[in-house]
Formats: C-alpha cells, sequence, structure tokens
C-alpha cells in the first residue's frame, strides 16, 4: 500500500486503497460525453489511472482508441477491448505519443506532490503534436462540505466521512461505499489546489490551461505552454 492509503471490504484492494468489487460496480457518469465533446472523433486516448475501464468502455463504444494504464493488474483484468499496462502513471514511458491523454479520478490531486509531478510529466511525454491533456479536478468546496453523503439512483450510498489535515496542505480523506449487500472503505491522501495552484502545478510541467469544459472548473482541456 501506498503510505497513507487504505482500503477495506470484500475483495482485492490496490495500492492506493480502491477496492477492484467497488468500482466493477459503480456506474460511469456525464465524463464520457464530456471527454467526447473537447476531442476529436476517433482520437486515441491514453487512459491514465483506468481502473476496471469504466470510462475505457464508454469511451471504446464512442469510437475512440484506447490504451489503459494502471498500477493495479487486478483492475486492468476487468478492461475489455483496450490495450492495457501495468503501470504506476508517474514513472509511464511508452516511447509512443497519443492524441488525447487522460488524467481523470482527480489524480491530480496527489498528496505526494513529488508524484502529481511525475505524473503530469508523463502526460507531457505521451502527448502528440497538437493535442491535448484533460484532467478532472476537485470541486472547489470538495473538503469543506464534510461529512456529506448521496445516494446513487443505482441504490447505494456515497460517504465522505471525514477530510482532515495531516501537513503540509495535505488532507486525509475517508470514504464509505454502502451497498445492500456489502461496504467498502477507502481513505486516502489528497492536496487540495486552488484554481490558481493548480494552474501553477500545470505550468511547472510545461501546460497550460485551454479552457475549462465544465460549470464547476472540475475537467480541464490543457495544452503545451509551446503550442501557443
Amino acid at each position: 500500500m501506498r503510505e497513507g492509503y487504505e482500503g477495506t471490504g470484500p475483495g482485492a484492494i490496490t495500492p492506493d486503497g480502491c477496492a477492484v468489487e467497488l468500482y466493477a460496480r459503480l456506474p460511469v457518469g456525464d465524463e464520457p460525453d464530456i471527454i467526447a465533446g473537447a476531442v476529436p472523433a476517433g482520437a486515441r486516448i491514453l487512459e491514465l489511472g483506468s481502473g476496471v475501464g469504466r470510462m475505457t468502455h464508454a469511451l471504446l463504444e464512442r469510437g475512440f482508441t484506447v490504451t489503459a494504464v494502471d498500477e493495479s493488474a487486478e483492475m486492468l483484468e476487468r478492461v475489455r477491448g483496450a490495450r492495457t499496462i501495468c503501470s504506476p502513471v508517474e514513472r509511464l514511458v511508452l516511447g509512443e505519443t497519443f492524441d488525447v491523454v487522460l488524467l481523470a479520478s482527480f489524480l491530480v490531486h496527489a498528496g505526494d506532490a513529488e508524484v502529481r509531478r511525475g505524473m503530469l510529466r508523463t502526460c507531457v511525454r505521451h502527448l502528440a503534436k497538437g493535442g491535448c491533456v484533460l484532467i478532472q479536478r476537485e470541486g472547489e468546496d470538495w473538503h469543506t462540505h464534510v461529512p456529506r453523503e448521496r445516494v446513487d439512483p443505482a441504490g447505494f450510498t456515497v460517504r465522505i466521512v471525514s477530510s482532515e489535515p495531516v501537513g503540509d496542505g495535505v488532507d486525509s480523506v475517508h470514504a464509505e461505499y454502502v451497498f445492500p449487500d456489502a461496504t467498502w472503505t477507502q481513505t486516502f491522501r489528497t492536496r487540495p489546489l486552488t484554481r490558481r495552484q493548480f494552474e501553477e502545478a500545470l505550468g511547472e510541467e510545461g501546460l497550460k490551461v485551454d479552457r475549462y469544459l465544465t460549470e464547476d472548473r472540475t475537467w480541464v482541456r490543457a495544452v503545451p505552454v509551446a503550442d501557443g
């Protein structure tokens, strides 16, 4: 396990505390439509942190070619129809480039700033000329309205139980996922970033915001600074 990360519940638990069986149950939201609206049709996508392929499968259905990367072999076993690569995102070196690099699941908020920098360098390293990086951010009030819970239409409850500072601008978050037949928990570390801090973090690695794709600014299209 990564330091500060843990998970409980049935089935395999990944190094960052994610439960494979849980993520296999979670529905995909509107993310694939947001992505499809921001990139060229049929683009080659490098999906970093793909998990069990919730978004992978939806993107394949929309006609994209996807290479799915995750550090958990157990997660990747659930991916169908895409090339899969088992590797930590921050250490990935494929020697090829893609039209789109996708960094979703709030990975840009990694508690370890060096891991975040490594992830963003991976994005830049694998980006084709004229391509873009799509990043999913936390909501800007994500750590302030806690505890909170949401009942999903699919019949399960998601609770953010706590978000506690652990030093150096990092919070330890504890989440629960309650289904009628099982409960999973995850504890993980995350570094909240204001809009300015987020844009500065991109700039450190030679990226800039091209545009925010959603009103709440949780989805971002970024491009290399050198492109303009």
